[in-house]
């Protein structure tokens, strides 16, 4: 079993970054390997209980989808979410948090477990994962920085 954890301060209200998390729409915009999410469940109003599919970009110019579970949500605040997998044992969870520290400072909160157990997956877990680590840091902070380049999205949740 693996985990990762990343933390950053951004500079906006937990209530905007939360709008933009929402809106599957624009997660093309900030997070270039996503193709597109697909909300398959609404869940409740909060969206416990949605049930997603991310389709993402892979090498060579394949594409791989993801399943995943929206929990315990706390709206502005965060959820957990399972990414479902074929295989028995494969489920990956995690939690995303929006902490707010300031007047439109926001520490965002992004952790996952997962443990392949697939040959030949499995070998290159490490590997693998170092590199979507490293995509959903870059993705985390080009969301900020399009909020910073769009004043106008959800201008009406910026704090006063």
């Amino acid at each position: 079993m693996r985990e990762h954890r990343y933390e950053i301060e951004m500079p906006h209200s937990a209530a905007r970054l939360w709008a933009l998390f929402q809106d599957y729409d624009r997660w093309t915009d900030y997070a270039p390997m996503v193709k597109r999410v697909d909300v398959l469940w609404p869940g409740d109003e909060h969206h416990n209980g949605r049930l997603r599919r991310v389709i993402y970009k892979m090498p060579f110019g394949r594409e791989g989808a993801a399943l995943e579970l929206v929990q315990d949500v706390e709206p502005e605040r965060g959820y957990t979410f399972t990414m479902i997998s074929r295989e028995p044992g494969n489920d990956q969870t995690g939690r995303v948090g929006l902490e707010p520290i300031g007047p439109n400072r926001t520490r965002f909160r992004f952790e996952e477990r997962y443990h392949l157990t697939k040959a030949p997956y499995r070998w290159f877990e490490g590997p693998i994962y170092k590199f979507i680590n490293r995509q959903n840091e870059a993705s985390m902070r080009r969301a900020s920085a399009w909020l910073t380049a769009h004043p106008e999205y959800r201008a009406d949740l910026v704090d006063a």
